[in-house]
């Protein structure tokens, strides 16, 4: 990499010593893992030394990260708009930098199912957060009462179904690949036995 295009160049360099500095390592600890001299890293990190490719390669290995995230600017999408499903309620977010994960926001009014045969099982990972109000989230042969500002996540093989008590609340939801597509799949079902927002 070579001095033309100062922006990318000092925001590398930052991006360095920013990652070094969250480590929680020195110099000579960053050095050391990259093979460099705390003197060649020092003038890296402070612009007085040219960005050589193969020492960038060398950097993000010891920072363990991608030589693809140093060098990163894509900045233009930072905000985003949720698609709005009013049928159920909820707002969606995917995630731009992991496609397979979805965020939701959804209005509960309803309390959880009263039969097991109610609730279900499929792959994936969720993890969601009490917004306001308060959920019960029923998780195999267990009863969780979730507070406002109270988080809890699961592997969704275990039979689930999440309603409120009390009152309404709202919930946001993280929804892995597996666990969106077994939430896609049963939205032709009744509020009651959808088991998550």
């Amino acid at each position: 990499m070579t001095q033309d295009n100062g922006e990318l160049d000092s925001l590398v360099r930052k991006r360095i010593r920013a990652l070094r500095v969250a480590q929680g390592w020195s110099l000579d600890e960053l050095a050391t893992r990259a093979r460099l001299s705390p003197s060649t890293l020092s003038r890296i990190e402070n612009g007085r030394r040219r960005l050589a490719l193969d020492q960038l390669v060398t950097l993000a290995r010891a920072l363990d990260t991608s030589l693809d995230q140093l060098v990163e600017t894509a900045t233009d999408d930072v905000i985003s708009s949720p698609t709005i499903d009013a049928a159920h309620q909820r707002m969606l977010w995917p995630i731009r930098a992991d496609p397979g994960v979805t965020v939701v926001r959804q209005r509960r009014t309803d309390p959880p199912p009263d039969s097991p045969s109610r609730m279900r099982a499929h792959p994936g990972r969720e993890w969601l957060v009490v917004l306001s109000g308060t959920a019960v989230l029923l998780l195999g042969n267990r009863r969780f009462r979730v507070e406002t500002n109270q988080a809890a996540e699961f592997p969704t093989m275990l039979p689930h179904a999440i309603g409120t008590e009390g009152g309404p609340c709202e919930v946001l939801g993280i929804f892995d690949r597996d666990a969106r597509r077994g939430h896609q799949r049963g939205e032709g079902t009744d509020d009651a036995s959808r088991p998550s927002p």
